[in-house]
């Protein structure tokens, strides 16, 4: 009886590996200007931003002062005054803008993230910006602006004096987002620096200006008039 054959070598086997998936959510951010119909949101997220710094007890503004002081009738042009930029989110991309803007081209750009953001105020924050009218656009955050000047360079500057994103939003690197559009702007006008302050026991706020490369400097002071004391100080014959 003939011996039985050898069984035939074993294949290659072919193994299928399931395909990458992306991230579990992408967040598409816009960066533009403020209109004065962002004003109810500007006043919301001041008064979030009093909250957390716990400073409510010095938090004056209202919307009618803020349209006043903002947007008067004869608004100097951006970045030559007070300057707000608004930070926009969607779950669907930003159409392009119907014409180019000749002072700020907004900034576009997704985020990637783990998992979608539970926003528990978005229909609060829904965007008033005429081109995203009807759709599921929330603002995020905002920063206002102003120009300075620095006798030792012998240049122009912004001071920031104020950046907030709301507190479902942080540590999603959309702060820094509004600090990157600020400080492409002062570049881009050939301005000396960008400056702004943080309050010493927020310590994850240093941490996170000292990383990119802030320089914190607490050699120096604030110092304020404000109040019955400008007022007192004012009335003081020179």
């Amino acid at each position: 009886m003939a011996a039985a054959a050898p069984p035939p070598p074993p294949s290659e086997a072919h193994i299928f590996l399931p395909e990458a998936t992306p991230p579990g959510d992408t967040l598409f951010t816009r960066i533009r200007l403020a209109t004065v119909a962002d004003v109810p949101h500007i006043h919301k997220l001041i008064h979030q931003m009093a909250v957390f710094e716990r400073l409510t007890h010095l938090c004056e503004a209202t919307p009618e002062s803020l349209s006043a002081t903002l947007f008067p009738p004869s608004t100097p042009p951006p970045f030559t005054s007070f300057t707000v930029l608004m930070l926009e989110l969607s779950s669907a991309p930003f159409p392009p803008p119907a014409a180019a803007d000749p002072h700020f081209s907004p900034f576009l750009k997704p985020v990637h993230l783990d998992l979608p953001i539970d926003d528990p105020d978005r229909a609060d924050f829904r965007s008033n910006a005429l081109d995203v009218l009807g759709h599921d656009v929330a603002i995020g955050g905002f920063v206002l602006f102003f120009p300075n000047y620095s006798t030792f360079l012998a240049k122009p500057g912004f001071y920031i004096e104020d950046i907030f994103v709301r507190e479902c939003y942080r540590r999603k690197g959309l702060g820094r987002l509004l600090l990157s559009a600020v400080a492409a702007q002062a570049a881009k006008m050939g301005y000396g620096r960008v400056e702004w302050v943080v309050l010493d026991w927020n310590v994850n706020a240093i941490k996170f200006y000292e990383q990119m490369g802030a320089k914190i400097l607490p050699e120096w002071r604030i110092c304020r008039l404000t109040g019955d004391e400008l007022q007192a100080f004012g009335r003081i014959n020179l």
